[in-house]
């Protein structure tokens, strides 16, 4: 009977994996869309403009951005699934600018979840907090049918260097950070169709952090980022088109997409979040004649996705080249256009 305990899947105990398990976007704005809230000046961002983190001013020279993630398992390996949920969480303080400084666990677990399980999770979460150059001070635990781990993260950042996903302007290059696909593949893992070897690729890419990109970013004119995690890639485009107010055009030739994701897209192996994410922001998307399943992979929930950045034209050349040598796939993915009244936010070509 240990044995078995010792051995449990991870993912079989999640009715979704990972960031597929967010509440759909249209439905987060319906509970969120009646809430007062309070002005304070020195809150520089809120949930308002769906930012991927809060910022708050402290003094002219620092500011403090504040987030939190967690989701079910997205691997079997207790260790992998602590790494990849932090990697997830610490991503939303990098998409603001900011260093990421204190992080707390949240952390839910059956209670028939073996000790030695656990611990792992957790020193996985524990690692890839301390390759941040961060630190978890603590947490808060309570028992659960089904196991999900997480981190609130706090981080630093000067005020007048904050990026929002609200700031994109007409003229801007969209930039990207690594391959999409993987709620294609968690999903086909799931239902034992992923090879070990395509499965491997993608747990590599959900435990990279977006440091790099981030250290490269901030050196310059960028006017808008957002991490890509359970809005999938054209979810989140959305959000940041919708909120600067601008529209946006997709070269779906330039986006990196895992193979394997594609093939699998082909074959209808999708996860329910890719079906909610489309209900979300397809109104909003003019696809031309970009094939169904390229389409599917934009709209993929992705768990520690990479950066999208809208760049200044004339410093969009020196970030893709510093970017090339730092990230896992450094993309040029398109441009920012002016809002068009009537025309959808997004055209995919």
């Amino acid at each position: 009977m240990m044995e078995q305990e010792e051995n449990i899947k991870l993912t079989k105990l999640a009715h979704c994996a990972g960031c597929g398990a967010k509440v759909g976007a249209g439905v987060l704005a319906q509970l969120l869309g009646d809430i007062r809230t309070h002005h304070d000046p020195n809150l520089l961002v809120g949930f308002d403009k769906s930012d991927d983190a809060s910022v708050y001013k402290v003094s002219d020279e620092l500011a403090l951005v504040q987030t939190v993630d967690f989701f079910p398992p997205i691997a079997d390996d207790p260790y992998l699934f602590g790494q990849i949920a932090a990697t997830n969480a610490l991503s939303d303080v990098y998409a603001m600018g900011g260093e990421p400084k204190l992080a707390l666990n949240l952390l839910c677990i059956p209670e028939s979840m073996p000790k030695t399980a656990v611990h792992d999770l957790l020193r996985g979460g524990y690692d890839k907090v301390y390759e941040a150059g961060a630190i978890i001070t603590g947490g808060h635990s309570i028992l659960d049918e089904e196991p999900k781990y997480g981190l609130a993260v706090t981080g630093f950042v000067h005020p007048d260097r904050v990026l929002t996903n609200a700031g994109a302007r007409p003229g801007d290059v969209l930039l990207f950070t690594k391959p999409l696909g993987m709620g294609v593949l968690t999903t086909a893992a799931k239902a034992d169709l992923c090879p070990p070897e395509v499965l491997q690729q993608a747990y590599t890419l959900m435990t990279t952090l977006n440091k790099a990109a981030r250290d490269c970013m901030v050196r310059y004119e960028v006017h808008a980022c957002t991490d890509v995690t359970g809005f999938g890639f054209l979810g989140h485009a959305y959000e940041m088109a919708q909120g600067s107010g601008v529209g946006m055009e997709i070269d779906t030739n330039a986006v990196d997409i895992l193979p394997a994701a594609l093939e699998f897209a082909k074959m209808g192996l999708l996860p329910e979040g890719m079906y909610r994410n489309r209900h979300y922001a397809e109104a909003a998307v003019d696809p031309g004649e970009v094939p169904l399943a390229v389409q599917d992979v934009l709209y993929d929930p992705q768990t520690a996705g990479g950066l999208l950045m809208a760049v200044a034209p004339g410093d969009a050349d020196a970030l893709y080249r510093d970017l090339q040598g730092a990230v896992p796939s450094a993309q040029r993915v398109g441009i920012v256009l002016p809002e068009k009244e009537g025309a959808p936010r997004i055209t995919l070509r």
